[in-house]
């Protein structure tokens, strides 16, 4: 009987000791330079209902399911990457981003279950630009890992809109705009970090041009 007791005993901690590992963090824990930095970016933009979570460091060996849980994403769609892309074609005097309808470079936030295609957002350009600039100056490409992180002060898989050292254009896909409920996850500045925000916010703060510009 005593056995027993001691085994049901050794059982109970086991699975408290379970459920203690499967907590979140330490509220306590203080807020890295980067989430403080892009917080108060975000709330002098206006920006509200925004969340930023730390992803366990085998996060991209994970299952599109496994990280929708790991954030408490709606849904696997809901999972959002920003890309840096370079017009290989630009003319020589494109050099930077001063001209948002002619950029040399352009951050795309996509799902990551979608098919990005760079074809769209070449028409899209060409449409914007009035069939002024001829389609063959229009071709987008992803840009250099170095090339990205000079722009935008992020590394991989850390990119986001928000807090960026350049002042990039940026093209939200429209499927995007469409999930619903209208909070969606992106990277949050470092490899580890996710932003989750509301939708109409995000837009109200990046002022992306919208396209349809992928595929499931």
């Amino acid at each position: 009987m005593e056995e027993l007791e001691s085994r049901q005993t050794q059982i109970l901690k086991r699975i408290t000791q379970l459920e203690l590992s499967l907590l979140p963090p330490s509220t306590n824990e203080q807020p890295s330079a980067t989430v403080s930095r892009l917080s108060a970016a975000l709330v002098a933009g206006g920006v509200k209902d925004f969340s930023f979570k730390r992803a366990p460091s085998d996060y991209y060996d994970r299952s599109f399911e496994a990280r929708r849980d790991i954030l408490g994403a709606a849904s696997i769609h809901h999972l959002c990457k920003s890309i840096v892309l370079v017009n290989t074609q630009a003319a020589s005097d494109i050099t930077d981003c001063s001209d948002r309808q002619n950029s040399k470079y352009y951050v795309v936030v996509v799902q990551y279950t979608a098919r990005f295609s760079a074809e769209t957002v070449k028409n899209f350009l060409y449409t914007l630009n009035n069939g002024k600039i001829p389609k063959k100056r229009f071709n987008l490409r992803l840009a250099p890992e170095e090339i990205s992180h000079e722009l935008t002060g992020f590394e991989h898989n850390g990119v986001t809109c928000v807090g960026m050292k350049t002042d990039i254009p940026v093209i939200l896909d429209e499927a995007i705009v469409k999930l619903q409920p209208d909070f969606f996850w992106l990277g949050g500045g470092e490899i580890d970090l996710k932003l989750g925000i509301r939708t109409s916010e995000f837009i109200n703060f990046t002022k992306p041009f919208i396209v349809n510009c992928s595929g499931s």
